[in-house]
This record gives structure tokens, sequence and C-alpha cells, in this order.
């Protein structure tokens, strides 16, 4: 789940709503991944593009996500993976908040239901590729 996750240059093949990633800048910090990248979403009338830096850390098992330019006050999540058993948990933090008041009070209550989309979306993923491998 941590690759599915950390492969963020291909979510836009199977995210709902990611319409283009663009990795800007790629850098080897200390064991970490540090990437730069722009991501396009669309819904409906609704079209933002996003720049975020990305924090890839494998010996850890994290991802941390914090927006560098974009229509948010404050975009950052957290990814953990957890080892258990024969899989993993996974804990995933996410603090959001639009400039725009309005499209923050519309957009926050629809944001609940994008997550759980995105959620079964990654899932959907990592049984395509278990399958894939077999």
């Amino acid at each position: 789940m941590y690759a599915i996750v950390a492969d963020v240059a291909a979510y836009p093949n199977f995210l709902p709503w990611v319409t283009d990633l663009t990795i800007l800048n790629r850098e080897s910090v200390q064991g970490r991944e540090v990437l730069s990248a722009r991501m396009s979403v669309g819904f409906s009338r609704f079209k933002e593009s996003y720049v975020s830096r990305v924090v890839l850390d494998p010996q850890n098992r994290t991802v941390d996500v914090l927006q560098t330019q974009g229509p948010f006050r404050k975009l950052e999540n957290h990814w953990r993976f957890v080892p258990e058993g024969e899989g993993c948990r996974i804990d995933f933090e996410i603090a959001f908040e639009f400039r725009n008041p309005l499209l923050d009070a519309v957009a926050g209550q629809a944001f609940s239901l994008v997550l759980l989309r995105m959620q079964d979306a990654f899932l959907e993923r990592a049984g395509k590729l278990s399958k894939q491998s077999t």
C-alpha cells in the first residue's frame, strides 16, 4: 500500500477527479524522496490546480503532503503504514481549508464523500496490482 500511495505520478490513472499530475522536482534528502508536484483536479464545473511538497519515507513507511501553492488556505495530509500480520494498518490524516469561505462551506460538506471515494480507489488499485503480480 505504501508503494501505491508513494507513486503519485500514477494518480491520474486511478484516482477520481485527478485529471493531471506533473512532477516538477524530485530530490533525495537523508533517505527520503522529496517531490514538488502539480496536481490538477476537476469535478463538475470545479477545476483547480495546486502544487504540493511530498515527502516519501520508505524506511518509516510515511508519506507527508503539504500544499505550497493553490486554492487552499491549508491542505496537508499524512499517511502512516503500520505492518499488521499479512497486511498493514493505514493511518490517514487530512486538514484542509479553502481560501474562499463560500467554496470552503460548499466543498467542505462534500469532501468527506470525496475522501471515501478516493479511499475506495486506492483499495481497488491495490486489488488490481496484486492480481497482476500473481
